[in-house]
């Protein structure tokens, strides 16, 4: 069996605080999109066995945690499995790839061994391996809260192309929760009035209320974030935000033809700019 799975964009990202277990409450508007990775799913003989370029040298993968805790869940020991990822989505990104991934798989296993399991449960078992994992079971547009896991489906973002650019640099996540913590947010996402546009079907209003708390706090050294965002606008973005912890950023265009065009211009100078759709839930569901 194979499956696709599509990366997100925050479409807002706003960091209400640190929480007494360590983690940071957030409120985020999440949204699924085209770019993606395949999953692939075969039994094996026993054990079980991830193939792909991004492995961890002596860890237990979030997939295979997955796997364990959905067999746990409907009370039945876990085969063997052989786990394929061709990856696409780049890593360290912002963009929910690895998360995407262990989403794809447990919608896997609940097609093949327990197609009656809640979807509910199902993003409940995806939360023990990690936040961004319901909003990634669940795909499509979603007012995302606590940790992450508590989700509100919202009308789905007008359609539109987004073009996607990763520079060549990791930004490490713990570093920018720590920089908020230790500092104070000069302006928050007008997330309500984002809610309202997307009821509206509205996308100038989406786009006028792109925001990252994070891009707040990025040091210096990353200043080319704002360089990206700059030249998305100039080549005829909407608006332009960083994605999750970056350091991607993605802007919204509403005709193609000018996406591809800035996809193009990007592209000679990073090599991982993409071009992409936004997905609804029921496109999730059904790839």
């Amino acid at each position: 069996m194979k499956r696709a799975a599509p990366c997100k964009v925050n479409l807002a990202l706003d960091i209400l605080g640190r929480r007494e277990d360590g983690y940071h409450d957030m409120r985020m508007v999440m949204q699924t999109v085209s770019l993606c990775d395949m999953v692939s799913l075969e039994e094996a003989e026993s054990g079980f066995l991830l193939e792909s370029d991004f492995v961890p040298a002596g860890k237990v993968t979030l997939e295979q945690q997955a796997a364990e805790a959905f067999f746990a869940e409907i009370g039945r020991p876990m085969p063997g499995l052989r786990v394929r990822l061709d990856k696409r989505t780049p890593a360290y990104a912002g963009l929910g790839g690895g998360s995407a991934d262990v989403a794809a798989l447990l919608r896997i296993l609940r097609e093949r061994y327990a197609p009656d399991l809640p979807e509910k449960i199902l993003e409940r078992i995806g939360f023990s391996v990690g936040s961004d994992m319901p909003f990634c079971v669940r795909g499509g547009t979603a007012l995302a809260e606590g940790r992450g896991e508590v989700l509100t489906d919202l009308p789905p973002l007008p359609d539109c192309f987004l073009v996607l650019c990763k520079p060549d640099f990791g930004i490490p996540t713990g570093s920018l929760f720590a920089r908020v913590d230790g500092g104070e947010l000069r302006c928050r996402p007008d997330i309500d009035g984002m809610q309202k546009a997307l009821t509206e079907g509205d996308l100038d209003g989406v786009a006028a209320r792109l925001g990252n708390v994070f891009e707040q706090v990025l040091p210096p050294e990353y200043g080319e974030v704002f360089a990206i965002r700059k030249r998305l606008r100039e080549l005829g973005a909407l608006n332009a935000a960083m994605s999750g912890s970056g350091p991607t950023v993605f802007g919204l265009f509403r005709e193609e033809e000018t996406a591809g065009v800035a996809a193009e211009a990007l592209g000679r100078q990073y090599a991982q700019t993409y071009l992409a759709r936004p997905l609804t839930r029921t496109d999730v569901w059904r790839n």
